[in-house]
């Protein structure tokens, strides 16, 4: 599958994935920012954004998505970087198709399996009633019976296109399907450890990469180095955007 992608910069190419419930544009202030230096290339993972929808959502079949665009727009040994969902299909892009990566940022993601879900969030969007003239603050209050956290719902509502026909960009049902998958890790298989260098960045105040997740990483990237972001949770590029910038500057620099 191509994906949807956006351009900005001249120079190496730094492909960036985003998170579940995500988009290219989320991470909008890494490409402004590092596109004055590099050819930024934000991609829209399958059922995101206005990447096509499709069936299955396991991670060798995303990395397969980016690989095949990345070809596509003759991205070879570029440098990658992936927050969350987008993290795990940049390991899985890294392990499966080293010959298109050159280096790796992993943000606040581990190649391990998690237990948590997000199929309450799942289950309010597709039960809203989406009519004509449906407002966003109709929307959130739908969603707060749920979504506690307003920031959680902000970004999610990112999501719903309002107008005549209200609809949601993110494909809710693959989504559901496929949650078992997103939340599961395994190594590609056939795949060697990724030999080239790797950058695995997280929150101090995040759950997702802990010391256990430590042998884990350098089992599949020997040379990745850990760094934790003080005063960031999960969205580390949203909490502190210049500590994340400076981190990923000083991996990439060329």
């Amino acid at each position: 599958m191509i994906l949807k992608s956006y351009e900005a910069g001249e120079g190496h190419p730094l492909v960036l994935l985003h998170g579940l419930f995500g988009a290219a544009r989320n991470l909008g202030v890494l490409t402004r920012a590092l596109a004055a230096e590099r050819r930024v290339v934000a991609l829209d993972l399958r059922n995101h954004g206005d990447s096509p929808h499709a069936p299955g959502m396991d991670y060798l079949t995303m990395a397969a998505d980016v690989a095949q665009t990345m070809e596509s727009l003759g991205l070879h040994g570029a440098d990658v970087a992936g927050h969350s969902m987008g993290g795990k299909t940049a390991m899985a892009l890294a392990l499966s198709r080293p010959d298109l990566v050159a280096r790796v940022a992993v943000l606040d993601i581990a190649p391990m399996t998690y237990d948590h879900d997000y199929d309450d969030f799942v289950q309010v969007m597709l039960g809203m009633h989406l009519h004509h003239g449906l407002t966003r603050a109709e929307a959130e209050q739908e969603l707060a019976v749920v979504v506690k956290a307003a920031p959680m719902r902000a970004f999610l509502l990112n999501n719903l296109v309002l107008g005549a026909e209200p609809r949601w960009r993110v494909n809710l049902r693959a989504i559901s399907a496929a949650m078992p998958e997103l939340l599961t890790w395994r190594d590609p298989p056939g795949s060697a450890p990724f030999l080239g260098e790797a950058l695995f960045l997280y929150g101090a105040l995040s759950h997702y990469v802990t010391p256990e997740a430590e042998p884990v990483i350098h089992r599949l990237f020997p040379r990745a180095q850990l760094r934790r972001v003080e005063g960031a949770a999960h969205w580390l590029h949203a909490d502190k955007p210049a500590e994340v910038l400076a981190a990923l500057r000083e991996f990439f620099t060329v």
